[in-house]
């Protein structure tokens, strides 16, 4: 049997392998993938180890016994899989791809609670409101960090390990500093209040009994102490052990800010997620290297090596390393004693090139829209108005299903009226660039209104819909499949897991910078783009972007008053004053 048969019956998921200097190993995206599935115990999926030759066989011994895998070349890879970077799952339909580390990590998590509902170890994973890496790499900094930082840091390294040692990673560094910082979660009171009483009962011990311990330099609150016994007894039974008294008065009478401080247990907190399990085959990778060429850097890394440590003791994390592979016992250290904090690390130091610029010195904001629109025009940049290069092409609503029309989803009358305005305009444009053949991408697809309709009207063409909000996608595809389209596809990615070519891309309210990155995407790839932006409002500097854009903004404002320019632009409701929607529909134009 095919993998294209097979994928029919499950989901498949596909995991690059690296064959450098034909050496066959195993990429960290590929093991944190790997075991995630052995600590979730998840046999769902049919794995395909993608690379240029047959390599399940010398790669066994990081492979868990119980998943069934083969192998598969990148040639022979279903179309949308071809076109994401790996890892990817493609569904039992080979209709919805989802692709990048994180949304392949959390619908695996998904995955395993639809087999069992009762595991919760894994519910656990997606931490406070199911929300653990949820947010894309391109906007979060944190995602950013544990999914393409850490582990792209870490696999530069382990290619020279020599070279890497001179100097730690920055993003190993920023960890370190993360690990060291006080822990905030949800209702933490009841914890900090548990811990000062802990504090004055060990105080009250080494009283009574000497200064022994005094001498010796501990203290029985001293190393995994209240959070540690709290993050276990989550696992455990899913919820933090109360208190089987009331607080003494003392203790109820303290002031919450002069409560002590909670200390990282695990990346997130006090709590194992998903952001312990990316991390950990990267930080154990690591150690085993710096261990070998570089260990007398160890001591810059007491909290990351602490975290190591408890990480070790979560129930299940052990079993699945070993299934994958990976004795932590090897990279295991010498206790590091913490630095104090005249030993913590300089924040400046750990600033990424975004952040340092975002904390330039610039001129003081004088001013609203008006005198910012004014600077404008003295500099000879204006808002012009073109005509409507179609004003009387409309779709034929009367005639196409009702699937397709958008008064038969959950909006309001105006609200429909207006979406079919728009997608009017956008399918205008797109069918007179489109060509038989063509591929279309709807990027920040949503439930498919653009995508659905376009697929509908270009059959000759294939339509790609993008998003990365997995409830969405999944309407979507239910959507299309009413209509019986087979000329659709569907991707839950982030933006940069995308690398298909394509010839034409569309998006329809792509908010803030998200509108930026479409119109970037497609410029690379050579294609042409229909886009309508939205929520100015939300315009920010980001990874790839800092703002304003263009060198005549650059030259007329300061990044604070191109800012409130695009907040305005936001300002066109029908609610609002004219005047003021005037400035909102010019404000409109610029941004």
């Amino acid at each position: 049997m095919t993998h294209t048969d097979e994928k029919q019956q499950r989901p498949s998921l596909y995991l690059s392998v690296c064959c450098p200097r034909e050496e066959t190993r195993l990429p960290l995206h590929t093991t944190i993938t790997l075991f995630l599935l052995s600590y979730c115990k998840c046999k769902s999926f049919k794995v395909f180890l993608v690379s240029k030759t047959n390599c399940s066989q010398l790669l066994k011994s990081q492979l868990p016994e119980d998943l069934d895998v083969c192998d598969t070349k990148v040639d022979e890879l279903p179309l949308l899989v071809k076109s994401c970077r790996l890892p990817a799952v493609l569904d039992d339909t080979a209709r919805i791809c989802r692709a990048g580390l994180a949304v392949v990590l959390r619908h695996i998590i998904n995955t395993t609670l639809e087999t069992d509902p009762s595991r919760n170890d894994v519910q656990a994973l997606l931490g406070f409101k199911k929300t653990c890496l949820k947010a894309c790499a391109e906007v979060s900094k944190w995602t950013r960090l544990c999914e393409t930082g850490i582990p792209s840091a870490v696999e530069d390294h382990l290619q020279n390990p020599l070279i890497q040692t001179k100097q730690l990673p920055l993003s190993i560094l920023t960890l370190e500093k993360r690990l060291a910082e006080p822990v905030k979660v949800h209702n933490d009171d009841k914890i900090r209040r548990q811990k000062l009483k802990q504090q004055k009962d060990s105080e009250k011990n080494d009283f009574l009994n000497g200064s022994e311990d005094k001498d010796s330099g501990q203290s029985s609150t001293s190393g995994d102490g209240l959070e540690l016994q709290t993050a276990l007894a989550r696992l455990s039974v899913d919820a933090v052990p109360a208190a089987t008294t009331r607080e003494k008065s003392d203790i109820r009478k303290v002031k919450t800010t002069d409560l002590p401080a909670l200390e990282h247990v695990f990346a997130e907190g006090l709590f194992f997620t998903l952001t312990d399990v990316v991390l950990l085959p990267c930080i154990h990778q690591y150690l085993c290297s710096l261990r070998v060429h570089a260990a007398g850097t160890l001591h810059q890394l007491s909290h990351l090596l602490r975290w190591y440590s408890r990480v070790q003791a979560v129930p299940g994390v052990l079993r699945a390393a070993k299934d994958c592979g990976m004795d932590l016992s090897v990279a295991q250290v010498p206790t590091v004693e913490l630095p104090g904090p005249s030993a913590e690390l300089s924040t400046a130091n750990l600033l990424e090139p975004e952040e340092i610029q975002d904390v330039t010195t610039q001129l003081p904001f004088v001013g609203g829209p008006r005198p910012t629109m004014t600077k404008l025009k003295e500099k000879g940049i204006e808002a012009i108005y073109t005509p409507h290069p179609c004003p009387s092409w409309t779709l034929p609503w009367d005639s196409l299903p009702a699937a397709i029309n958008p008064t038969e989803g959950k909006m309001s009358n105006i609200r429909a009226i207006r979406k079919k305005q728009q997608l009017n305009n956008l399918v205008a444009m797109v069918t007179e660039l489109a060509r038989p053949g063509y591929t279309v991408v709807d990027f920040c697809s949503g439930t498919g209104h653009v995508g659905i309709v376009l697929a509908h009207t270009l059959p000759e063409c294939q339509v790609i819909l993008i998003e990365n909000k997995e409830e969405s996608l999944v309407r979507a595809q239910r959507r299309s499949a009413q209509l019986g389209l087979n000329n659709i596809g569907f991707i839950q990615a982030n933006l940069d897991y995308f690398t298909g070519p394509f010839q034409i891309g569309v998006a329809l309210h792509a908010c803030g910078i998200a509108t930026d990155m479409v119109m970037e995407h497609c410029i690379d790839a050579g294609a042409a783009f229909v886009i309508s932006p939205c929520c100015y409002g939300f315009i920010q500097n980001a990874v790839k972007f800092t703002f304003p854009k263009s060198e005549g903004f650059r030259e007329a404002l300061t990044s604070k008053e191109h800012m409130i320019l695009c907040r305005f632009a936001d300002q066109t409701a029908v609610q609002l004053p004219p005047d003021r929607r005037l400035i909102g529909t010019v404000s409109h134009l610029w941004p």
